[in-house]
């Protein structure tokens, strides 16, 4: 059932400048809103609360793909059809790419964001695992100035994030690789397209240092930081005890609709086995 429209107030600023003071004015009354791919599921099904929301879209400033020597920048509002054909991005962020990819139809992919992606703090979420693994940073922004997190610290527990609420997400950046590295990802879910996640792992290596990205296995998309560590220490040779006794550690599944704990530990197991087997292969 379909919200009440006229209980809703959508305010559209023209600059960030004016987003920033509103939100500085009166903290928590508004709740930002960008592509609406997926407060516009609540509001159809009449499950979006009433209330106060603040239009982004037209923010300049939090647009864009800059590409530096070092790192690329990704503006909040950069859209999954701008990471899906953006060069740079296909060369030496694949994980990246392949999320966009599987992150709903052509409609969600042209309007959906990645900055949105990351306030929804959804741990089933298709981004934000391939983050995890190239070892991300997030940049907020407010009227008092900007400031710049680890992405792994920015989800503190299920749907609650370190943003503050004068606070706005201003970009995703992520380091350019400076030696060959190995790419993983891979999604588990009733289908094989336009379906949420179940499982998924993201997984990347270069120099001998692993990082993880799982998604739909905890509260919040996990780094995993034990598991990482513990393949990082283990090279190129098989698995170890160890290395299953990390997962089990960091892993906390749930029960809930679309699957139970057993299956997505079990499936989270076997996609590590998968990715270790691709990367003892993976020549450099």
């Amino acid at each position: 059932m379909r919200a009440f429209l006229p209980q809703y107030n959508l305010q559209r600023p023209v600059s960030l400048a004016e987003g920033l003071q509103l939100l500085h004015d009166q903290p928590g009354r508004f709740r930002p809103f960008a592509g609406g791919t997926d407060l516009m599921v609540l509001f159809n099904a009449g499950k979006l609360p009433a209330g106060d929301f603040l239009d982004i879209s037209r923010f300049e400033e939090l647009k864009g793909i800059e590409v530096s020597d070092s790192e690329v920048r990704l503006g909040a509002l950069v859209t999954y059809q701008e990471i899906l054909h953006h060069p740079v991005l296909q060369d030496e962020f694949p994980n990246l790419v392949q999320a966009a990819f599987w992150t709903g139809a052509a409609a969600i992919q042209n309007r959906g964001t990645l900055g949105g992606n990351a306030a929804n703090a959804s741990p089933a979420a298709d981004t934000p695992p391939a983050l995890l693994s190239y070892g991300a940073r997030i940049e907020l922004v407010s009227g008092q100035g900007r400031r710049s997190l680890d992405y792994s610290s920015f989800h503190l527990d299920y749907k609650k994030t370190a943003l503050r609420p004068d606070e706005l997400i201003a970009a995703l950046i992520v380091p350019r690789p400076t030696q060959p590295r190995f790419h993983y990802y891979r999604k588990v879910g009733t289908r094989k397209a336009q379906a949420i996640s179940k499982v998924c792992l993201a997984a990347c290596a270069d120099g001998g240092r692993v990082r993880l990205g799982f998604g739909a296995v905890a509260p919040v998309p996990a780094a995993c930081p034990q598991l990482s560590d513990v393949l990082t220490r283990l090279g190129r040779n098989p698995l170890q005890a160890e290395v299953r006794q990390a997962l089990h550690q960091e892993v906390t599944p749930i029960d809930d609709i679309r699957s139970n704990r057993e299956y997505r530990r079990r499936v989270a197991e076997n996609l590590l086995d998968q990715m270790w087997s691709e990367y003892l292969k993976w020549s450099p």
